[in-house]
């Protein structure tokens, strides 16, 4: 697993997770937002075969150790929060907002139950 530092490069603020990922367990790549405290944009590009699910955990930490869910919004309802798993099952792209202000430094997405999707993940991190 590689650590992507946000701040280098022509687009600097963003770093990819994953391209074209298939199967379970984390994303090829973490994030250090180093000592950011902004929101990070999470972007999820799916591509499927048939009967396709995916189930994701945005994991967060301050340490690059120990890993913890963390807390984030759907772009539709930025004021609504989790930090559940949640599943996809189609070819989509989906967001999510990483919540302001919140203690961690690293990030990394947990792949499970992945039948069939092939996911592309990209961090826009603030």
């Amino acid at each position: 697993m590689g650590t992507i530092v946000t701040g280098a490069g022509a687009y600097a603020n963003s770093a990819s997770l994953s391209a074209a990922q298939t199967g379970n367990g984390q994303s090829t790549n973490i994030v250090d937002r180093g000592g950011s405290t902004g929101p990070a944009l999470v972007t999820i590009v799916t591509t499927v075969g048939s009967t396709p699910t995916c189930t994701y955990l945005l994991e967060v930490s301050a340490d690059g150790v120990d890993w913890f869910p963390g807390a984030y919004a759907d772009v539709a309802a930025p004021t609504t929060t989790s930090v559940a798993t949640f599943a996809i099952t189609s070819a989509t792209t989906t967001r999510k907002v990483m919540v302001a202000g919140q203690p961690w430094r690293f990030l990394r997405v947990t792949f499970s139950a992945n039948t069939n999707v092939t996911s592309t993940v990209t961090v826009w991190a603030y």
